[in-house]
């Protein structure tokens, strides 16, 4: 696994392991009233970070070989 892959793993399981604590702890107070404002962005910036990592981690690898191609080429 590539170290991109890594990452990106690390921030899926990041990412996923935040949004699993705040549902947690937003189901054990009863602010209802500013925790769906706050629950619905803390969402959004989770599945960004998910996709981020999702990217990374199923990106392809990068070789060094066909940078320098296109630069001779051009």
């Amino acid at each position: 696994m590539e170290k991109s892959q890594q990452t990106g793993l690390f921030i899926m399981i990041g990412s996923a392991f935040m949004l699993v604590i705040f549902l947690w702890a937003m189901l054990r107070k009863s602010y209802a009233a500013v925790a769906l404002p706050v629950a619905s962005a803390m969402a959004v910036v989770t599945a960004l970070a998910f996709w981020i990592g999702w990217t990374l981690f199923t990106g392809e690898e990068e070789d060094g070989e066909e940078g320098e191609e296109e630069a001779v080429a051009a």
